[in-house]
């Protein structure tokens, strides 16, 4: 039986998911919270497998970019995540949207392989990278500097145009978008600038003792002179000015040069995480 989530769930929803992080092979993105007050403050709109009235697989859905991203599907039985993938589209398309996004971690072949039964596509793999950010010290070439700072929407979406060869999601937001993001106290935008010229930047977000390296960029006639590691080493004294004790990085599979970068530099790889995305049929 598959049915919304209630409260009553919760202790079962709860030892489901420390059944989870007991193994990367079980991964997937999930509710945060590992409490019982936190998962009835953080769950939207959810639906369980029950068995024997027990909280047997579970997966949520939230609005994300164009569509919506999904919570597992996770369940102790293989067999269980296909029914529940199932349920999920029927949600989504009650709902009229137009993708679902899943993010399973890249050990986790169970899952991928269902996902990949249901027609979803994998997008790529993303590869998380963490280290303490001291020791990163290296000045930007010569006729470069590094100013922080927003220069605004027009030079914003440029830049980010042309250092990003995956991603459109920014070129999507507004003016007042960009403005209210990067007005916001712990979200902080390092620009690397030859003269006038804007040619690479990274965005950090700040949060507890943690710095997150959220984009890094650079345009490409300025690559291979040193621009990126500057602003990663620039990245790491503002995280050591903010009090952060971690520094968190990340790369594509197709970003062969960050990923050396970041090896190079002594990152420990953290986690790598799988995107997929479906189309569904029922499109407005």
């Amino acid at each position: 039986m598959i049915r919304p989530v209630a409260r009553q769930d919760l202790p079962g929803l709860l030892k489901l998911l420390r059944w989870m992080d007991e193994s990367p092979k079980r991964g997937v993105l999930a509710p945060e919270a590992r409490d019982l007050e936190g998962l009835a403050e953080e769950l939207e709109d959810g639906l369980v497998l029950l068995r024997d009235g027990e909280v047997a697989g579970y997966v949520g859905l939230y609005a994300f970019w164009d569509g919506a991203a999904l919570e597992g599907p996770l369940a102790y039985r293989e067999e269980d995540l296909f029914p529940l993938l199932q349920a999920a589209e029927k949600r989504a398309s009650e709902l009229h949207l137009e993708r679902l996004y899943a993010f399973p971690q890249e050990e986790n072949h169970t899952l991928r392989q269902v996902l990949e039964k249901a027609d979803f596509g994998l997008l790529h793999l993303t590869y998380f990278f963490v280290k303490n950010p001291e020791g990163l010290d290296y000045p930007p070439p010569e006729g470069v500097v590094i100013r922080k700072g927003f220069p605004g929407p027009g030079v914003y979406r440029e830049l980010y145009r042309e250092s990003e060869e995956g991603w459109a999601l920014r070129l999507k937001w507004t003016d007042e978008e960009l403005w209210e993001h990067f007005q916001d106290p712990h979200v902080h935008l390092l620009v690397a600038y030859r003269g006038d010229e804007p040619v690479g930047l990274a965005e950090v977000e700040l949060e507890d003792r943690e710095a997150s390296v959220a984009y890094i960029g650079v345009v490409p006639k300025a690559r291979g002179q040193g621009i990126g590691r500057a602003l990663l080493a620039e990245a790491a004294k503002l995280a050591q000015k903010k009090g952060a004790t971690l520094l968190r990085v990340r790369a594509h599979d197709h970003e062969t040069g960050a990923l050396e970068l970041y090896r190079n530099l002594g990152f420990s790889l953290e986690e790598a995480v799988a995107t997929y995305a479906k189309e569904l049929r029922a499109r407005r």
